[in-house]
């Protein structure tokens, strides 16, 4: 199962210390992150994923690396998520493990499609609003995607792009099992509410 809220931490968007951050969003009730860092060597990737794995351990909380199926499995995270340019999802599972956490960025229904046949545990979709934490994004495909995606599989799909707390709401509404979040996370003054109003919005979506 993926939890509700996804958080995606990387040092252009969080400032400080990773490591207090992941601490903040697990103490928060954040269950799983995503470590992204798209101009960082493989030495500091490898160095920072293994110190956030590790504390995720304490902290009941999963890793996710974001790109590199190799820095995952020596890292001991619980997974990897690849995007369309990275290895494909059956690569990246042999790297892994069968036990892993592997997720997939999908921007079109083509891609969505490829992806609902392989053995990815989940499945993202987006930007689903304009986003600022992608150099090159991919274009918007909004709220009415996520229910196309709905209807063609039953994988958890991972809503991304663009989505604040007040935005939430609709996008559980549409059919997303999870929100991946970066910056309205790292710009909160109360983190802990922000990440409550999320997991509310989660919760009344599950109600119907």
């Amino acid at each position: 199962m993926i939890p509700p809220l996804y958080a995606i931490v990387s040092s252009d968007v969080f400032p400080g210390s990773l490591d207090d951050w992941a601490r903040r969003l697990s103490e928060s009730g954040v269950e799983i992150i995503q470590y992204r860092d798209k101009l960082a060597s493989s030495a500091r990737l490898l160095d920072e994923a293994r110190r956030l794995a590790a504390l995720s351990h304490s902290l009941k909380c999963r890793l996710i690396v974001n790109d590199r199926a190799d820095i995952a499995a020596i890292s001991g995270a619980a997974g990897v998520h690849v995007g369309q340019d990275d290895l494909p999802v059956e690569s990246a599972r042999r790297i892994c493990g069968a036990e892993a956490c592997i997720g997939v960025s999908t921007h079109n229904l083509d891609q969505l499609r490829a992806a609902i046949a392989t053995s990815a545990d989940y499945i993202a979709i987006g930007p689903i609003f304009p986003t600022t934490t992608k150099q090159n994004p991919d274009p918007v495909i909004g709220r009415e995607f996520i229910r196309q995606a709905r209807a063609l599989t039953v994988k958890p799909l991972v809503a991304i792009g663009g989505i604040t707390a007040e935005r939430a709401a609709d996008v559980y509404a549409a059919g997303a099992n999870s929100i991946a979040v970066a910056a309205d996370l790292a710009s909160a003054s109360d983190l802990a509410s922000r990440v409550a109003s999320y997991l509310r919005a989660a919760a009344a979506a599950r109600r119907g």
